[in-house]
Formats: C-alpha cells, sequence, structure tokens
C-alpha cells in the first residue's frame, strides 16, 4: 500500500500493512484505545527497543487524557479498527517512548505509587509560583488515578477511595488555574467534581472565586452561601467575599455607567456638529441663491 503523509506531523510518515475495516471511527476526547506496538530504531538492524507484547497486554490510553506528545494521537486516530500500520517518526518528533512507558505502561501499583511523587513536584512548584507547571503535575496524578479507577466497579470500595484520592489535586488543580487566570478552566473542573462530591467546600469556593472573576454575580453568590452553609465556620469569610463581591459589582456598574454616558456625549457631539455642517451648507446655499439673483 501506498505511503501516506499526515499533515500535521511533517516529520511523521505513514505506511499500512495490513488494511482495517469500516469507516475511520470518531475519537472524542476520553475514548479508550487499546493497542500493540513496537518501537524500531530506523538502523540496518532495524533493532527493536520496545514491544507491548513482551509486557504480557496491549497498552491503553484514553484520547486527549495521557498523551504529552501529540504524533501518538494523531498517530493512533488515524488508524481504522484492525488496521496494522508503521509510522516513521524523526527525531524531532522525540521519543515516543520517553513518557508512556513511564506511565500507561506500569502496572497498577507503580500508577499509584507515583501519584504522591506528583502530588510533592506540583506542590514544590506552587511554592516557587510556578504554577502552569505544578498544574500539569496534579493533572497527570489526575489522570493516572483515572485510569486505574475505569478498571474498578462503580460503587465499590476500591472506585470510592480512589475518587476520595482525586479530590485534593483537582482542588489543587483549580487553585493554579484561579492564579493563571484560567476562569472557565476552573468552573468547569470544579463544576465536575461538585457533580460527584456535593459537599466539597473548597470545590464550591473556588468555583465560587472564579464566578466573580468573570462578573457571575448569581452564580458566586450561590457558591459563596453553599460554602457558609456547609462549614458555618467559614460564615465570616464568606460575608467578605460577598462585600468584596457587592462592591466589584457596584464599581463595574458605575463604570459601564460612565463609559455609556461617554458614548452619548461623543454622539451628542457627533449630531451637533453635522448639524451645525448642515445649517452652514444651507445658509451658503441661500447666499449663493441671494447673489446669483442681484445679477440679474
Amino acid at each position: 500500500m501506498e505511503d501516506t503523509y499526515l499533515l500535521k506531523h511533517p516529520g511523521v510518515k505513514k505506511k499500512i500493512l495490513v488494511g482495517g475495516t469500516g469507516p475511520l471511527p470518531h475519537f472524542p476526547p476520553g475514548t479508550k484505545l487499546v493497542f500493540n506496538f513496537q518501537t524500531l530504531l530506523d538502523n540496518f538492524e532495524r533493532t527493536v527497543v520496545d514491544d507491548s507484547r513482551l509486557a504480557g497486554r496491549p497498552a491503553e490510553i484514553f484520547v486527549g487524557k495521557m498523551f504529552k506528545l501529540e504524533v501518538w494521537e494523531t498517530l493512533l486516530t488515524s488508524m481504522r479498527v484492525g488496521e496494522v500500520a508503521e509510522f516513521w517518526c524523526d527525531a524531532v518528533v522525540g521519543d515516543p517512548m520517553s513518557y508512556h512507558r513511564e506511565s500507561w505502561m506500569m502496572e497498577k501499583d507503580e500508577k499509584l505509587s507515583t501519584v504522591p511523587l506528583l502530588h510533592m513536584r506540583g506542590n514544590a512548584l506552587v511554592k516557587q509560583r510556578q504554577f502552569q507547571e505544578a498544574a500539569s503535575e496534579y493533572k497527570e496524578a489526575v489522570l493516572l488515578l483515572k485510569t486505574v479507577q475505569s478498571r474498578e466497579m462503580p460503587g465499590d470500595a476500591d472506585y470510592m477511595n480512589l475518587a476520595r484520592l482525586i479530590v485534593p489535586l483537582e482542588l489543587n488543580y483549580c487553585q493554579c488555574m484561579l492564579e493563571l487566570h484560567e476562569y472557565y478552566e476552573v468552573i468547569e473542573h470544579a463544576s465536575e467534581l461538585l457533580d460527584k462530591h456535593k459537599d466539597c467546600v473548597k470545590g464550591y469556593y473556588k468555583r465560587a472565586k472564579a464566578h466573580a472573576a468573570v462578573w457571575n454575580e448569581k452564580e458566586a453568590r450561590r457558591d459563596f452561601n453553599m460554602v457558609a452553609h456547609l462549614d458555618p465556620t467559614l460564615a465570616s469569610l464568606v460575608h467578605r467575599e460577598l462585600r468584596a463581591l457587592s462592591e466589584r459589582m457596584k464599581e463595574k456598574y458605575w463604570q459601564e455607567k460612565d463609559a455609556y454616558w461617554n458614548k452619548l456625549d461623543v454622539k451628542d457631539a457627533a449630531d451637533e456638529k453635522e448639524k451645525k455642517e448642515s445649517v452652514d451648507e444651507e445658509e451658503k446655499k441661500d447666499a449663493q441663491e441671494d447673489v446669483h439673483t442681484g445679477a440679474w
């Protein structure tokens, strides 16, 4: 079969060895892909550097959830069910196994033991105010836990324990996003968290802060009040936040009102200028007619 070049990655070439079945599938975020692979060096010996079959089970990944190297998603989502393909990747693409062998090729216990390390690295980065990097560590830890959780029966003790481990990591991720002013990201993640943990005080608080930052007053007040309802000891904090919200909304109101009146003033000035120019034109026209009449 002919070689196909993947346009998103000019350094990648694909050759289909065995055609798959059916149309090219749609792979929405979260789609689970199960596949076997070999990684070989492009040398005379075609040295095998990794082989999923030697691990005794296929590799598994979730689209949009696990890959740090975009090229891997591009490779896999270009394939049909049952297809066998060979890919050549230029060195600039990177080592395709440098990350995935460390994550989705891990056994359950390896994944669970890696999570606390990622958590600690994230905390250390937060202390250095490297919030973007810290968020990546927390997110990776969450994804590892969700990968393990996907193999458990929903509602079972192990499933629920994993869910509880995810909560502080998600909250830390949301805090990093608040620091980075990624408020809609906070709202999305906090909402997903609160759908599963409706008594999570910190989740409501972080979502309230994000709503307040994007002027969603009704939603911010609702979440702040829920914080006070779930934890009465935080009533004074909530009172301060609500007072600050009221001040910000009042300030926004006056700013918008001033902007409105300034816009009207500019429009009135423009109308007055247009009116004056119209009058001047009429007077000029009348004067020309008077001169013309006098000539006769």
